[in-house]
């Protein structure tokens, strides 16, 4: 229902400033389809304002995200704005992102950020087999064992570094100075991030066994939600005219 009145004040050239769309348009072009909207559906081009309602319905002042969803605070701060313009009162707080400096967005395996819409993400709960699969598919270059090779510059590093401590990432860097092989470094990678993943994916693996108990888990965090938004919700459809209707 907000995600609606939202969409009422949401300018059309707003959303296709989305990253996710202009993803998507991007695809077809390269593919030669004549139409660059060639698969996107309202879901996926209307998505933004969907969680523009996620975070305005409970008043959030301050979300963390990552660097590569600033964008999605900022929608929601434009179409709060709007919205308490046209209807002359502060109805919605106007959220801030808190970003993480320190915290990098990762590369996926061609090279490009790391997101569903290029297909190129590597699932923190996969197989132990499926894992390594993907580790091995992470675009290098074709330098030689023993030619010298730049960290800076490689996915595969990154992701080493994004688990390992300061000194292992050092310790990383300097075999590349003396030119590891990518076939070795990829193995290197795959058993370090393994290590580290196979204790939550575990985890994983036997909260997916159980979906009563998520079930149970949603249902209560659900219940707890409409009993928060439902004050905010009173007041906004008074605000735009539907109060008498409910």
């Amino acid at each position: 229902e907000l995600m609606w009145m939202l969409s009422c004040v949401c300018a059309k050239g707003l959303m296709n400033r989305a990253h996710a769309y202009k993803a998507a348009v991007a695809e077809n072009e390269e593919a030669g389809n004549q139409d660059p909207d060639k698969g996107v559906t309202m879901g996926l081009f209307g998505y933004p304002v969907l969680m523009a309602a996620d975070i305005l319905m409970f008043n959030a002042n301050k979300v963390p995200v990552g660097r590569d969803q600033i964008q999605h605070i900022e929608m929601a701060r434009d179409m709060a704005g709007r919205f308490n313009h046209l209807f002359k009162g502060q109805y919605f707080v106007q959220p801030e992102a808190v970003v993480d400096e320190k915290v990098e967005v990762l590369k996926g395996l061609d090279g490009r950020k790391m997101s569903k819409s290029y297909n190129n993400t590597i699932p923190l709960f996969v197989s132990e087999k499926k894992l390594q699969k993907l580790v091995r598919k992470i675009k290098t270059n074709s330098l030689e064992p023993g030619e010298p090779k730049d960290p800076d510059t490689c996915t595969l590093f990154q992701i080493f570094s994004a688990f390992a401590s300061e000194s292992e990432a050092l310790a990383m860097r300097q075999q590349y100075a003396e030119g590891i092989g990518w076939g070795e470094a990829k193995d290197r990678v795959f058993e370090y991030v393994n290590a580290h993943l196979s204790a939550p994916r575990e985890r994983y693996n036997a909260l997916m066994e159980d979906p009563a108990h998520i079930e149970a888990v949603l249902q209560k965090g659900a219940e707890r939600a409409r009993e928060e938004a439902a004050v905010t919700m009173d007041r906004l459809r008074a605000a735009v005219g539907l109060g008498r209707f409910v």
